[in-house]
């Protein structure tokens, strides 16, 4: 096995090793339901998958995990979706991060709201499989999103080599 293919995701999930190429999204959502839905959804498709079920534990991940992208729910515990993404966009490591609320809330007013907040996508739960395949690929494909996930996965690579 080679050790370069692989990166380390970290001690919260005990040290797996999972293939440096795959792109990573958060999901966060306060439904377990949801998340695992989303999670085989885009596991499917050779995208890592990392949950939260709350505001902080999202804002907590995004540090830790660096994602190429967040599925966000407007409605959550300890911090909503329209404030996560307000942080992130004021974070200037963060700020090209594609954000896609995922939320029940299908008004003009809740779409907006997601905008103004700084969201790249709005789609409506329930949602569909394919919409949202679709939706994560089209924004995981920009230029932004391939260097980000090149520098992670340098990074990473750098840290195995430190450990072996």
């Amino acid at each position: 096995m080679n050790l370069d293919t692989y990166r380390d995701v970290g001690d919260n999930v005990e040290g797996r090793l999972e293939y440096v190429d795959d792109p990573v999204v958060l999901v966060v959502d306060d439904s377990p339901t949801v998340r695992k839905i989303v999670q085989l959804t885009l596991q499917r498709e050779r995208i890592h998958v990392v949950t939260a079920g709350d505001g902080l534990s999202a804002l907590a991940a995004v540090a830790d995990e660096q994602p190429d992208l967040i599925l966000l729910d407007i409605m959550l515990p300890r911090m909503d979706g329209y404030n996560i993404c307000q942080v992130v966009r004021r974070n200037t490591a963060f700020r090209d991060m594609p954000i896609i609320m995922l939320s029940g809330k299908d008004g003009l007013f809740d779409k907006m709201r997601g905008k103004l907040a700084g969201s790249t996508e709005y789609i409506t739960k329930p949602f569909d499989s394919a919409e949202l395949v679709q939706a994560v690929k089209r924004h995981l494909d920009s230029a932004v999103v391939r260097e980000r996930a090149a520098q992670r996965a340098m990074l990473r690579q750098q840290r195995m080599r430190r450990h072996f």
